[in-house]
């Protein structure tokens, strides 16, 4: 792998490379405490994924409220043939923020990349999913490197003939702030590489009840991800956050066009953050997360506008969902 920053490199088995460049530690005191003291309080939603969170989101997943994941999943495995036609054969797949690795597992039945890249903050949550698929992708090179996005975007893209294909499903680009989204399409242009592709998903714009449900299930379980977010930060920071008395909130904001996650404060409460008591009053609202929703034309321009040449987009019948393929050429 060509990089131009320290790393640490691991062969862990015959098909699996284990690259660690060191992903920068984050001062969560001061994080948390300049956040939370902002003239509108926020959190970055990484505070949401400890243990019991990513057990949270996988059951939301799951719920009949939400939609987009097994929609996603039904349009790769129905296109994902048309989309290899488009593409030609596929030396590697790179998958930024890959988790648990467990969507692109269709793409490697089907495609039969030489190489599968994936980039994960998290060590423990990679090596676990990259020793397990080692094992069941024997033919498929696998160089697991842990990273932020930053250094991830970083890396130069594949001059393998063929290309580099970026697979970035789950709409997770939605959580991005538009100027920050063009930079980070920008940067997965650079690590797509010459003649390289990106797939990605995004969500659609759609009924507003249809949205405003998806992320207020009927069985709390959107909820408790959200102020688990909380139960996070009073186990790391011991920062006294009265959870009981917080309310999840989420609408669909028709201006900006996103739905937003608030927690909000049912009475006063002190937190002891370090050495350092806020008060957040009643009523206070703690923003925790954006989901941007698209058109797939307005999503087509920002890929132009990142560099890319749009290629292809699949939607299903009920437009919920959209799967864009774009090249770097």
């Amino acid at each position: 792998m060509k990089q131009a920053m320290p790393v640490k490199e691991q062969q862990l088995g015959p098909n699996l490379t284990f690259y660690d460049l060191h992903p920068p530690t984050t001062d969560m005191l001061a994080e948390v405490s300049q956040s939370l003291s902002a003239p509108r309080p926020h959190l970055n939603p990484k505070y949401f994924y400890d243990e019991a969170g990513s057990r949270l989101f996988d059951a939301i997943t799951a719920t009949e409220e939400y939609y987009p994941t097994r929609t996603e999943a039904a349009l790769l495995e129905q296109f994902s043939g048309e989309i290899q036609h488009k593409l030609g054969p596929t030396v590697t797949i790179a998958e930024p923020g890959a988790g648990s690795c467990q969507k692109v597992r269709l793409l490697l039945e089907r495609w039969s990349p030489q190489r599968y890249m994936p980039l994960e903050i998290s060590r423990d949550c990679l090596l676990t999913a990259t020793r397990q698929l080692s094992r069941d992708f024997p033919d498929v090179q696998i160089s697991a490197v842990c990273a932020d996005y930053c250094q991830a975007l970083s890396l130069p893209g594949d001059s393998q003939p063929g290309g580099q294909v970026v697979f970035f499903p789950g709409s997770t680009i939605g959580n991005f702030e538009p100027a920050e989204r063009q930079q980070f399409l920008r940067g997965l242009h650079h690590l797509a590489g010459p003649g390289g592709a990106l797939l990605i998903g995004a969500d659609l714009q759609k009924d507003h009840s249809r949205l405003n449900a998806a992320y207020n299930d009927a069985q709390g379980l959107t909820a408790a991800f959200n102020l688990n977010a909380l139960h996070h930060l009073n186990q790391a920071l011991d920062c006294h956050f009265d959870v009981d008395n917080m309310r999840h909130l989420a609408f669909y904001n028709d201006t900006a066009q996103r739905i937003e996650m608030h927690l909000e404060c049912l009475q006063d409460q002190q937190l002891q953050l370090g050495d350092t008591l806020l008060t957040l009053k009643s009523g206070t609202r703690i923003h925790t997360e954006n989901s941007y929703k698209f058109t797939v034309e307005g999503f087509s321009r920002e890929l132009v506008d990142a560099g890319f040449t749009p290629r292809g987009c699949w939607t299903d019948t009920d437009n919920l969902f959209s799967l864009h393929l774009a090249s770097t050429d």
